[in-house]
């Protein structure tokens, strides 16, 4: 079977939706399949083998100056086409380019006029490289927001059409008015035409059912998987090294870093020989917010430090180097990749009990949840893994042992199998 998923690049971080897309193809072609990945607006940026294509669509810079100039919407393709090029993009994103929804409300809706806008001549490009050159047989988009694509690429491609919704509420819940409303129209009127579509959880299948008016019989639900390469740690008591509570995700105030700290102060104030370490990627928009972190932290000298965003060996050593993981967001999680790592690793993890956390708890037994929102419970969960280290190896051995037989690579590419064999036998009655 050959297979095309159509990915989203993010602007020079590392994305968990894309670097799951990557783990997904690899396992798709470890498995013997043909997989094309296919990067749109920036190449994506993994910590593990690159299996995309080296070509990307909709590069950024056009996207942006199609829907700017009218000018340069007029010039030849031989003329614009350079800019998609995916070192002028790389040099590009150096500079920091915004992902911030607030300011991307007009390039969103210029995005979902489909052929009607200004990004018309790239989707008429993407589908005719997916159709004329890849011939799939099933293609598969990683967000909703692409579905601008959907109607050049009914005309030419006879096949299922998928979507995989992975965080688009997020994005789309960020935008403001008049955009919002025009988007949540359009993007409305597109995803009716996927043939379906694909989640990691039970909490985010019956939450965009609701949000975006799709019947729940439209959704299949596939695990999550991560590359397990690299990932040994083992269940262990760290002799000799201060109880170090950990924190891998992006730096922004909607992953909750900030509650976080407020639990590490109950706690160190009882055991004040405890360390707070904390890894992700910080963007332009969430510089404020970090540095306000850092004033706020200065009394706590030592006992907090932030290691930037590792490549993967820094991760790995990240997670060799703490005894619990805890990323309490305060918006609902529809994934949690690098909860999985830590588990992987036999770290225990405390979670707050809302988004599709209570499921991944429920499948790998691998740690606490506590109430959203609540620094307190949080503080009282970790402070019970320091003082019982028993408990704290359990839920360890636990969860290493379910991430590594559930959520393998191979896991996901058998259902991921077993899915498109009936959304193609379903589409050609």
């Amino acid at each position: 079977m050959h297979i095309a998923i159509v990915t989203a690049g993010g602007a020079g971080m590392y994305c968990g939706s894309c670097m799951h897309d990557n783990t997904w193809a690899r396992g798709l072609m470890d498995s013997g399949e043909q997989v094309t990945l296919i990067p749109t607006y920036t190449p994506i940026r993994v910590d593990e083998e690159n299996a995309s294509s080296r070509r990307v669509f909709l590069g950024g810079l056009n996207v942006y100056l199609r829907t700017r100039s009218a000018l340069w919407r007029s010039l030849p393709r031989w003329m614009t086409g350079w800019v998609d090029h995916p070192a002028v993009i790389k040099f590009a994103t150096g500079f920091g380019v915004s992902s911030d929804a607030k300011e991307l409300g007009e390039l969103t809706d210029a995005m979902l006029a489909a052929e009607s806008g200004p990004q018309k001549e790239q989707y008429q490009e993407l589908s005719q490289y997916i159709t004329t050159e890849l011939r799939p047989d099933v293609i598969v988009f990683s967000n909703a927001l692409l579905g601008g694509a959907l109607p050049s690429l009914r005309r030419q491609f006879a096949g299922p059409i998928l979507c995989t919704l992975q965080g688009d509420d997020i994005f789309l819940d960020g935008l403001i008015e008049p955009f919002k409303s025009k988007v949540m129209t359009k993007l409305k009127t597109l995803v009716a035409d996927f043939d379906g579509y694909i989640t990691h959880s039970r909490y985010y299948r019956e939450h965009m059912s609701k949000y975006l008016g799709i019947p729940l019989e439209k959704f299949r639900q596939l695990p999550l998987s991560i590359d397990l390469r690299g990932h040994t740690g083992t269940p262990g008591i760290r002799e000799g090294q201060p109880f170090t509570v950990g924190y891998f995700a992006r730096i922004c105030p909607e992953k909750g870093l900030h509650q976080l700290i407020e639990a590490f102060r109950i706690l160190h104030r009882q055991y004040p020989e405890a360390r707070l370490k904390a890894g992700g990627y910080l963007g332009q928009r969430d510089i404020k917010y970090f540095e306000q972190i850092q004033r706020e932290t200065r009394d706590l000298g030592a006992a907090f430090e932030y290691i930037g965003s590792p490549d993967r060996d820094g991760k790995q050593a990240f997670f060799q180097s703490i005894d619990v993981l805890s990323i309490p967001t305060v918006y609902q999680e529809p994934k949690g990749l690098s909860v999985l790592e830590a588990l992987a690793n036999g770290i225990p993890v405390v979670l707050p009990r809302h988004g599709a956390f209570p499921e991944m708890i429920e499948a790998t037994g691998g740690g606490e949840l506590v109430h959203p929102g609540a620094p307190e419970a949080l503080a009282t969960a970790i402070t019970e893994l320091l003082v019982n280290p028993e408990r704290r190896l359990e839920l360890g051995r636990r969860g290493r042992d379910a991430v590594h037989r559930q959520f393998h690579p191979q896991v996901l590419a058998s259902q991921t199998l077993q899915l498109f064999q009936a959304a193609l036998q379903a589409h050609s009655k």
